[in-house]
């Protein structure tokens, strides 16, 4: 799939990871739509690069529609990238005093970190289908997991279901979408350190770092980005999740 020319829609484009990826998607010739709930910043990114700020909520089927669309109206949608965030609540199963851990708490983490994937997903996977294909293909969906999926710390437990999911859904979305020709990727990143953390960040970095195994230190923005684009690029990586962590792996606690 080739990235110049083609129209993209990132979701979660004004996040660390998300920006990285509409620089460097815009800077290879997309027609990117930079779909996220930050004015300030989508509209900075719209002034600078001329890419389309929509905002967005990924939770909502007519908002996500709209940005869709807007992709659409650029050039024929290829790519659709899925970085967002959103609130989530942790604490242990059950609490020191001897308490359970909160449902509707749970209910609103999986709702911002699976079910609005899965939303990004279908409406994407519906507007690719309806486009003619080239070479035999029609798009690419990329996800974002989390090694969180795989080895969730104490008190993680919601936001590890919300990236499992993510992770569960990846091969099945793969297998489903591939009569349209639509391949599905996720990447479960490690720590990243990105602007959001502000002055945070030299602490994290002082914790983090040491612990993965090389390169040691945290990971960036930019190598999300890259890996996206590489996926696009790439034909033949479809139904994986790719681990971007530097070989870490989190401890218990």
């Amino acid at each position: 799939m080739q990235i110049n020319g083609c129209s993209v829609v990132v979701v979660g484009g004004t996040g660390g990871l998300g920006e990285a990826t509409v620089r460097r998607l815009h800077a290879a010739g997309a027609k990117v739509v930079v779909a996220d709930v930050a004015d300030e910043k989508g509209k900075a990114l719209e002034r600078e690069l001329g890419v389309r700020y929509m905002r967005t909520d990924a939770t909502d089927e007519a908002s996500l529609t709209d940005a869709i669309e807007a992709a659409e109206e650029l050039g024929p949608l290829r790519a659709s990238v899925d970085c967002h965030g959103g609130p989530a609540t942790g604490g242990r199963l059950v609490g020191k005093d001897g308490s359970p851990l909160d449902l509707d708490g749970f209910r609103t983490t999986l709702e911002f970190y699976l079910t609005s994937v899965f939303n990004v997903m279908r409406l994407a996977a519906a507007a690719m289908g309806r486009r003619e294909p080239v070479d035999g293909s029609r798009g690419v969906i990329v996800n974002t997991a989390s090694i969180a999926a795989y080895e969730g710390q104490v008190g993680q437990l919601p936001y590890a279901a919300a990236k499992g999911g993510v992770v569960g859904m990846t091969l099945v979305a793969a297998r489903d979408l591939s009569p349209l020709g639509i391949r599905v990727m996720s990447i479960a990143p490690g720590t990243v350190l990105t602007p959001a953390y502000g002055k945070a960040g030299d602490q994290l970095e002082a914790h983090w770092g040491p612990q993965v195994p090389h390169p040691r230190r945290m990971g960036r923005p930019s190598e999300y980005a890259g890996l996206v684009a590489h996926i696009i690029e790439n034909d033949y990586l479809n139904g994986e999740i790719v681990r971007l962590d530097g070989a870490l792996r989190f401890p218990p606690k």
